[in-house]
């Protein structure tokens, strides 16, 4: 259960992290934790240089967060069932 909980906040504030280290999808789980760096950097970037997209930008990429931690917190539990496969 600690490493489903511990998958589960990884994918939160690195979404594909929490992949890794349950072995889900792992060349998917390494584009997507790609992605969320390059995603964050414009975020970052937009903050200063076009604040009035910041908010909405920095809105959908928490709702991403969420869908990929609740996403990682079932597959953990999957895994720790036995349903799901390491790959």
């Amino acid at each position: 259960m600690a490493k489903t909980v511990i998958a589960t906040l990884l994918n939160f504030f690195f979404p594909g992290a929490g992949y890794l280290l349950l072995g889900h999808k792992v060349p998917l789980a390494i584009a997507w934790l790609v992605g969320v760096i390059g995603l964050t950097y414009v975020e970052l970037g937009i903050q200063t240089a076009a604040p009035a997209y910041y908010w909405p930008m920095f809105g959908s990429v928490f709702l991403m967060n969420i869908a990929f931690a609740v996403d990682a917190f079932q597959v953990g539990k999957l895994k720790q069932a036995g349903q799901v496969a390491a790959a």
